[in-house]
């Protein structure tokens, strides 16, 4: 039976797609405004080389270091049993709770000249500045680490997840044909997890694209920076415009590669098997280098960092700390929960209108929605308060009109604008997930749903919904330490007293009170630890090799 797409699913989707790039499109609208400026002029002729030049490197590096740990992790934790195994399945979750732009200020503070490290050599050896040689952590080369160690998780998750659901026909089908484990993982396992990797993959190049605040402090000079430069030091919003629009020319480019690496391949587990498989055991020294590559990127992503701000906050603490931190943790749980949960009902209603429709139209209302979580949050701030602020004042119009009553800003003078900007810097977090899970399941689910008398929404309630469940659990969990940890959009756009720990927390980072700012930062941490490590072990007890799936 042929799937028949609901036009009032389809036009919802495109109603909601239309939402969530209104924002890209007025900033992409001040591109041609007043024609090309002498600002613009200048940054082509002087740093626009060394923007591409720095963002291409970038994403070299961070796609191959992110595939590498969270590939690798993800295959040792789903598929095989040592010392600790329980404890990195969620653990290797943990630096997502980690803002990557305090990660740049502890590893500086602890690897500059004057930090404990470099000092600790200097006495045990006797040496002088010119007696030895340390890497520059203020560096390209620093940044790429940094953004791995942080970002990684983005491709653990979504690889892991495929790679328990593949656990049980599949791979007995392999090794019953004489493969190995390494040969049924290299030629089985990841080619049906690449969908996955693919996604995690993207997603971690994007919040590269997207960083400001690492990439500045390590003196990095990407587009991120040029905008900033542009629109808030030079004042010129058609260059920071321009800008703009050659960074969205990189995501585009990043998705395109990422469909084409797929083609037309599909990825269908047809063995009916899902049974799980119980993980392979590891002895001796096989044990200990997995427990090594599991605990490395643990200790460098989260626990150092944490540590060090620890030590900070006993030592020397932060006197606000108190009643003013309650309520900046209230104030981020509400923002990251809402947005959270949006985000995860708008991804499965924009994915599952474009697999009905299997048309161009539903794919590129979706890639269009992906874009916005490679633009600066500060530039999607304007971007929303351009038409959202016009909305605003006329239904406060209306209102007096109406009632003979003034009600404020509805809109901006709330959250409400505030989520709204989220979404649009984070649906394609949870579209993504999402997108790649569902790609996954084969069309005669669908078909043999349909014969049996079910409707479009019956087959996704009944059907997609259950086989989805632990991808919509990654999907809310990457948007709600995602929206714990923004910064620009948040400075922008919160509404008069309405703080949230990451102000709190940058803030004081920027001016160098790292000591001040170890409070809120650990705040931001903690407040990110409870859904990663809850979420992550339901995700782990789903699907865990060796028990029964609940």
């Amino acid at each position: 039976m042929k799937l028949a797409a609901s036009p009032g699913l389809l036009i919802l989707a495109a109603v909601v797609a239309g939402l969530i790039g209104l924002p890209v499109a007025s900033v992409l609208a001040h591109v041609f405004d007043g024609g090309t400026s002498g600002v613009w002029r200048h940054l082509a002729a002087t740093v626009l080389p060394e923007y591409v030049g720095n963002t291409l490197w970038l994403c070299l590096g961070v796609g191959s270091g992110t595939v590498a740990v969270g590939v690798s992790t993800a295959w040792l934790t789903a598929m095989h049993r040592f010392p600790g195994s329980r404890i990195f399945e969620w653990a290797l979750v943990l630096p997502l709770a980690v803002p990557a732009y305090v990660l740049a200020y502890v590893y500086t503070d602890f690897l500059q000249f004057a930090g404990p490290v470099q000092s600790a050599l200097r006495e045990a050896f006797g040496w002088t500045r010119a007696d030895y040689f340390f890497p520059e952590v203020r560096s390209l080369g620093g940044a790429i680490v940094l953004f791995v160690f942080v970002l990684y998780p983005y491709v653990y998750l979504t690889a892991r997840v495929a790679f328990i659901e593949r656990a049980g026909g599949m791979l007995e089908a392999a090794r019953t044909l004489g493969l190995g484990p390494w040969r049924s993982f290299l030629r089985v396992s990841v080619p049906l997890a690449r969908p996955a990797v693919a996604a995690g993959t993207t997603l971690a190049l994007m919040e590269t694209l997207a960083d400001y605040g690492a990439v500045s402090y390590f003196g990095v000079q990407t587009f991120t920076t040029g905008i900033y430069r542009a629109w808030f030091s030079l004042g010129d919003r058609i260059a920071a415009a321009q800008l703009a629009a050659a960074l969205l020319g990189f995501v585009i480019a990043l998705l395109l590669l990422e469909q084409a690496s797929r083609r037309r391949a599909r990825f269908h587990d047809t063995t009916g098997r899902d049974r799980p498989r119980r993980g392979q055991p590891l002895r001796g020294v096989p044990a200990v280098l997995a427990c090594a590559a599991c605990l490395a990127p643990v200790v460098i992503g989260f626990l150092l960092p944490a540590g060090l701000l620890l030590r900070l906050a006993l030592l020397e603490g932060d006197a606000q700390f108190g009643a003013p931190f309650i309520r900046l943790t209230r104030n981020s749980f509400i923002l990251a929960g809402v947005t959270a949960a949006a985000a995860v009902g708008l991804a499965v209603l924009l994915a599952y209108g474009a697999r009905l429709a299997k048309g161009r139209m539903p794919a590129a209302l979706n890639r269009l929605v992906g874009l916005g979580y490679a633009v600066p949050g500060s530039v999607i701030a304007v971007g929303v308060l351009i038409p959202v602020t016009r909305l605003d004042h006329w239904l406060n119009q209306q209102w007096q009109d109406w009632f003979g009553v003034n009600p404020g800003l509805l809109l901006t003078g709330g959250i409400a604008a505030l989520v709204y900007a989220y979404l649009v810097r984070f649906l394609a977090v949870a579209l993504q997930t999402v997108g790649a899970s569902l790609a996954k399941i084969t069309p005669g689910m669908d078909e043999s749903a349909r014969s049996l008398g079910e409707g479009a929404g019956g087959v996704l309630r009944r059907v997609h919904l259950p086989v989805l469940r632990g991808s919509l659990l990654t999907a809310g969990l990457l948007v709600f330490v995602d929206v714990m940890k923004e910064l620009p959009a948040t400075l922008v756009m919160r509404p008069f007293n309405f703080d949230t720990l990451a102000t709190q927390a940058y803030v004081l980072a920027s001016d160098e009170r790292l000591a001040e700012a170890s409070t809120a930062a650990l705040a931001i941490v903690a407040a990110g630890l409870l859904p990663v490590i809850v979420l992550s072990r339901q995700i782990s007890r789903r699907g865990r090799p060796g028990r029964a799936a609940p």
